[in-house]
């Protein structure tokens, strides 16, 4: 017999939230590393929030819906509003019942930005690294570095003068006549043929941004992005945001080397690009014992027999590849092909958050293996 195709509305539902998720999505393990990594930090919310007034979004439910960007590619906040608005698998994984109001997006993004001042998303992402001690999953003796450039939100036509870029202030107005006609509006810029380089210029859109030479394509606005891993399993163990300048990858990778707990000597693993001598002499200097790859493109490597000698220096530079998964997942996935904020605050926040959700992300396929 053929069904009838006339829809009626339900006035209640019988089926709660949480039966209508599947017992094996693989959201479920991943929503309670989440909550075990919130329920760490939870202290750290009180210093963020006053003790009187109006109830803001709990922080708990914000981090969660914007873990749901980061997993899903929702590329705004408004999106993301209206995903949660009919989409129960998201209402459940960020605590939302079926009748409650979802948030309007400039106040989800209000609260968000609140989240910086704390630093929040380092506090989140060492917490899940602590899960992954706690289940023997990180190595504490083998890592990996490497750098990439994550693409600014500012185009070519705002890179300008910095005799010409505008502060701001509310005084634009007031001086608007003292500095002369404005610049040229878009359509109308003309920069071929200029020599235009960050220490005489600067964007008007980021002012932090750099220009910098994509490998292989041309040069545009970004920040470098630079991740530290272990080899055992490929989890981020470290991240840091700098301006892309040629030293950037070496002082980053060497920052996060020293940054690592305990005296005992390690090995770094690296691309020929970090083969040279600041970066060999100041990892020998930070108890690390430099796996790069060499350089002897019309030069002598940094490096000689007496490290590639030994069967771990071969094992390194087949696992330092792993990095590329890390950068490949953010920039696809993660939404920092080109990044959705401006400067480098928001932009380093963004980076280390995502970083934390590649984490959780490996972690669930770890332990759906074992």
């Amino acid at each position: 017999m053929r069904g009838d195709d006339r829809q009626a509305g339900t006035l209640f539902s019988y089926v709660d939230l949480e039966a209508r998720v599947p017992a094996e999505h693989p959201l479920r393990p991943m929503r309670e590393l989440v909550d075990a990594a919130l329920e760490e930090i939870s202290p750290a919310f009180e210093a963020l929030y006053a003790r009187t007034g109006r109830p803001s979004i709990p922080p708990e439910r914000l981090l969660r819906a914007l873990l749901l960007q980061v997993l899903f590619t929702v590329r705004s906040e408004r999106q993301l509003m209206e995903q949660l608005e009919y989409n129960l698998l998201y209402r459940w994984f960020v605590g939302l019942g079926i009748d409650d109001p979802v948030w309007v997006p400039t106040v989800f993004t209000k609260n968000r930005d609140r989240l910086l001042e704390g630093d929040v998303a380092r506090l989140f992402f060492d917490a899940v690294l602590g899960q992954a001690a706690e289940r023997d999953l990180l190595s504490s003796e083998h890592f990996s570095v490497d750098g990439t450039l994550i693409e600014a939100w500012a185009s070519h036509k705002s890179f300008r003068p910095k005799a010409t870029v505008r502060p701001n202030s509310r005084k634009k107005r007031r001086d608007r006549n003292r500095r002369g006609p404005r610049p040229p509006k878009n359509p109308t810029v003309d920069f071929r043929g200029e020599r235009r380089v960050n220490e005489t210029y600067a964007s008007t859109t980021d002012p932090e941004a750099r220009l910098a030479r994509f490998q292989g394509k041309a040069s545009k606005l970004a920040y470098a992005g630079h991740v530290l891993i272990e080899n055992r399993h490929g989890l981020v163990v470290d991240t840091r945001l700098t301006q892309a300048t040629g030293t950037a990858e070496c002082e980053a990778a060497l920052e996060m080397l020293g940054d690592l707990p305990g005296t005992h000597r390690v090995t770094a693993g690296g691309d020929r690009g970090y083969d040279q001598a600041r970066f060999v002499e100041g990892c020998r200097a930070a108890q690390a014992t430099p796996h790069v790859a060499q350089n002897t493109s019309n030069r002598r490597s940094r490096i000689d027999a007496r490290t590639t000698r030994h069967p771990g220096y071969e094992i390194s530079q087949r696992r330092r590849k792993i990095v590329e998964e890390v950068f490949g997942w953010m920039k696809t996935v993660g939404l920092l092909r080109k990044t959705r904020h401006k400067g480098a605050a928001r932009v380093g926040w963004m980076l280390i958050f995502t970083a934390a959700a590649y984490n959780l992300v490996r972690m669930r396929n770890l332990e759906a293996c074992t």
